[in-house]
C-alpha cells in the first residue's frame, strides 16, 4: 500500500484558517461552541468574567448571508446544457445526469451551488468524476450500459479533504490524495469513526480505510485499487472551482466580521453590566449604616443619593463603529447598495447611483457564473469522453440576474430577426437560447425534445 498520510505544506498552513472560515460562514451553534477561539479576552480579565461572556456570546452573521445571496442569485436560472450529435443514448444519459448527478437525487444546479459556496468560503470547491466499480470488466458497450457501469456520477469534496497533491508541467493535477472522516454505525448501538484515503493519478486509484471503534484495533486496510474512469484520457478525475483572491469573499471579509463580533459582544456586555447600577451616597459624614433589601438609609440635610451609571458617550462611539464595520463588510463584498443603515442614511443615493452600484455587483455575479460554466464544461466533456459518447456539449446561462432581463433579451432577439440575416444556425441558437431561458426549470429531457423540434422545424423551412 502507498503511504498516504503526508500532508502538503500549503494544506498545513491553511487548515486552521479554513476551519475559522467555516465557523464564520455557519455561525449559530457551530460558532458558539468554538467561540473561545474568536472572542478575545481583555487584558488580565478574570476567567470567571470571561466564561460568563462566553456563555452570553452572540454572532451577527453578515458574511454568511452575503455568500448565500451570491450563490442563490447566480443560480436564479439553471445553466443551459446544449447537446449536438446523433447519439441518442448519450442524450438520454445526460438528461438523467442533469436531474441526478451524484446518485443521491441531487440536480446538477443544486450540486454546483454547493461547490460555489465552498469556493466563496474557503477559496475552492472540488468535484470528482467516478464510475461504479465492477468485479469483472464488461465485454462490450451494451453490457456496460446494461450493468450500469457507464453511469458516471459526481462526488463533492471540500478543500479540507485534499491533503496532498502534485502538478504536472501544464499546471494540472498529476496526482492527489483525499482524506475523509465519517461517523457511522458499526454493530447495533455502536458508533465507529471511519477515515478513508483516496489516491488518484492520471491512470490509477487506490482506496485505504481505517476504522476506529471500541472493539476495533485501528488497523488500516486496502479497500480497492485499479484504473479509474478517466484513465484512457490520461487525466486525474478531480476538478477544481477556484476563485481569485479578489473574488474570495470570506477571505476579504473575515477579519472585519471578527472585529464586529468582538465589538458587538463587548458593547452588549457593557450594556448588560450597566443595568446593574451601584447606589451612591454623597455625604460629608462617615457612612456606617447597614445596607440591604430590608434596611433603609437615613440621609442628612446636605446628603444626596444617586446611582453609578455610564454617561453613554463611548457606547455611541461603539455603535457607530459597529455600523461602519457592517457597511465595510458589504462594501468589500461589492454589495454597498444593500448595506442599509449608517452610511446609507447619511448619504442618500439617487436611482442612477444605485444602478451603478448594482452594475458592479452584476459583473461580480457574471464572473462567478463564468467560473461555474467553465468547470461544468470540463466535467461534462470529460464524462462524455470517458463514456465515448459521440456528442458535443455546450454550456450557457448563469449570466442574467434581473427579473426584467428576459423581456429585454426577447426584444433584442426580435430586432435581430427583423434585420433579415439569412442564417439557419443563428435562428436555431437564438430560439433554443430563448426557450431554455424561459423554461429554465423544466427537466433536461424535455429541453432536449424542444431543441430537436426547433432543429427539425427550421430544417423543414428550407
Amino acid at each position: 500500500m502507498r503511504e498516504l498520510d503526508r500532508e502538503h505544506p500549503e494544506y498545513k498552513a491553511r487548515r486552521s484558517t479554513w476551519q475559522m472560515y467555516r465557523d464564520l460562514y455557519a455561525g449559530g451553534e457551530q460558532l458558539r461552541q468554538r467561540a473561545s477561539l474568536y472572542l478575545t479576552p481583555r487584558q488580565k480579565e478574570p476567567m470567571a468574567v470571561y466564561q460568563e461572556r462566553l456563555a452570553r456570546v452572540f454572532y451577527e452573521n453578515y458574511i454568511g448571508s452575503i455568500i448565500d445571496w451570491y450563490a442563490a442569485t447566480v443560480f436564479r436560472r439553471e445553466p443551459i446544457l446544449s447537446l449536438e450529435g446523433e447519439d441518442q443514448r448519450a442524450r438520454e444519459f445526460f438528461s438523467q445526469f442533469a436531474e441526478d448527478c451524484d446518485r443521491r437525487g441531487t440536480s446538477l444546479s443544486d450540486f454546483l451551488r454547493k461547490i460555489l459556496v465552498d469556493a466563496l468560503v474557503v477559496g475552492s470547491g472540488l468535484v470528482a468524476i467516478d464510475f461504479p466499480r465492477a468485479d469483472r470488466p464488461a465485454a462490450n458497450r451494451a453490457e456496460e450500459e446494461a450493468r450500469g457501469l457507464s453511469r458516471a456520477y459526481l462526488v463533492r469534496y471540500q478543500a479540507e479533504d485534499l491533503i496532498n497533491w502534485g502538478y504536472d508541467e501544464a499546471g494540472s493535477y498529476e496526482w492527489v490524495v483525499l482524506r475523509t472522516t465519517t461517523l457511522r454505525t458499526g454493530e447495533p448501538g455502536q458508533w465507529v469513526k471511519e477515515t478513508q484515503w483516496i489516491y488518484y493519478d492520471k491512470e490509477n486509484y487506490e482506496i485505504q480505510r481505517l476504522v476506529e471503534g471500541k472493539e476495533k484495533a485501528g488497523r488500516r486496510e486496502l479497500v480497492a485499487r485499479g484504473r479509474h474512469g478517466l484513465a484512457a484520457l490520461r487525466q486525474t478525475p478531480l476538478f477544481e472551482l477556484k476563485v481569485s483572491e479578489g473574488l474570495w469573499l470570506m477571505n476579504k471579509a473575515a477579519l472585519l466580521q471578527l472585529e464586529h463580533f468582538n465589538k458587538s459582544n463587548a458593547l452588549s456586555w457593557a450594556l448588560t453590566m450597566g443595568l446593574f447600577a451601584m447606589p451612591v451616597v454623597y455625604s460629608e459624614r462617615d457612612f456606617r449604616q447597614i445596607v440591604g433589601e430590608s434596611y433603609y438609609i437615613q440621609l442628612g440635610p446636605e446628603d444626596r443619593f444617586g446611582w453609578t451609571e455610564p454617561e453613554g458617550k463611548v457606547y455611541q462611539i461603539a455603535m457607530e463603529n459597529l455600523i461602519r464595520l457592517k457597511d465595510e463588510i458589504y462594501r468589500v463584498c461589492y454589495l454597498m447598495s444593500q448595506a442599509g443603515g449608517g452610511l446609507g442614511r447619511e448619504l442618500p443615493q439617487s436611482g442612477l447611483s444605485k444602478q451603478r452600484d448594482f452594475s458592479v455587483t452584476q459583473e461580480v455575479l457574471r464572473a462567478y457564473g463564468d467560473a461555474v460554466k467553465d468547470l461544468l464544461k470540463k466535467v461534462l466533456r470529460a464524462v462524455a469522453a470517458a463514456r465515448q459518447d459521440d456528442v458535443r456539449i455546450g454550456v450557457s446561462g448563469l449570466d442574467e440576474f434581473d427579473i426584467g432581463d428576459f423581456a429585454g433579451e426577447l426584444e433584442e432577439a426580435e430586432r435581430l430577426l427583423k434585420l433579415g440575416i439569412r442564417s439557419k444556425t443563428l435562428k436555431k441558437q437564438m430560439f433554443k437560447r430563448l426557450a431554455f431561458k424561459y423554461l429554465c426549470d423544466i427537466p433536461q429531457d424535455v429541453k432536449e425534445q424542444i431543441a430537436q423540434e426547433i432543429e427539425a422545424e427550421l430544417e423543414s423551412e428550407g
